[in-house]
């Protein structure tokens, strides 16, 4: 493959991201207690290209099995139904950033936690409709288990039945069907808050799509391994 140097670095992930995966040939190995997939690379016109493969069966089955947490019982998932392309695995840094620094490629539906030495730990995610997604770059200012999810005043005007989940009434308590899930983390700008997060979803089938009102969403059992990961005060960069 010969490498444009007229494409722009987001232009060629979002190529590898939709058509790739087909035309590249290579070998995935499973590292001991990485959580994950690594991703092999082959050379190719200088550029070095990260193979898109999925982890094995018996990999996406422990990675997507039944968890207990916090005490709730999170349900396995059926990975089968989702693309392999989704799945979370360790592949080569695309991204050119600073390790601990989280990037979401909108166009692509990943999400990239960067890691020392090369590599990144990948996520498939569900992202904001259009007129509702959002893209710049902010910080980690909070991170919550199990939150309360309290939608904005803006949405509960769109969507009136949400009124009962407002702020003025406490917002919807925690549990598996909460739209934060298991985890959040909150974005912020110059020391104010957004309004926008990265969560898990107990809605499994969103990932890869645009769906939701401008949050990042994953599904649980990634959003508690990427929690477990991501540095306090965290970086974030979201590409549109």
């Amino acid at each position: 493959m010969i490498f444009d140097n007229s494409l722009s670095r987001r232009g060629f992930l979002s190529a590898l991201g939709v058509g790739a995966a087909s035309a590249l040939a290579g070998c995935a190995s499973t590292t001991p207690g990485s959580g994950g997939t690594v991703i092999s690379y082959r050379e190719g016109a200088g550029l070095r290209l990260p193979d898109m493969l999925g982890g094995s069966d018996s990999d996406a089955a422990q990675m997507y099995g039944t968890v207990v947490d916090g005490g709730y019982v999170i349900p396995a998932i059926p990975y089968q139904k989702i693309n392999p392309r989704y799945y979370r695995q360790r592949v080569v840094d695309p991204t050119g950033e600073r390790p601990g620094t989280i990037v979401v490629d909108t166009p692509s539906r990943f999400l990239y936690l960067v890691e020392p030495g090369g590599s990144a730990m990948r996520y498939g995610v569900g992202i904001g409709r259009e007129g509702f997604a959002w893209s710049g770059e902010g910080v980690i200012q909070w991170r919550q288990k199990w939150p309360k999810w309290t939608p904005p005043n803006e949405m509960v005007a769109r969507q009136p039945e949400l009124v009962k989940y407002s702020a003025a009434n406490g917002g919807m308590p925690p549990g598996l069907t909460n739209p934060l899930g298991a985890r959040a983390l909150y974005i912020f700008q110059n020391g104010q808050d957004t309004l926008y997060r990265l969560h898990g979803s107990p809605e499994w089938n969103s990932i890869g799509k645009a769906v939701s009102s401008g949050c990042v969403r994953l599904m649980n059992q990634d959003i508690i391994d990427l929690y477990d990961r991501v540095p306090n005060k965290a970086r974030v960069v979201v590409w549109q």
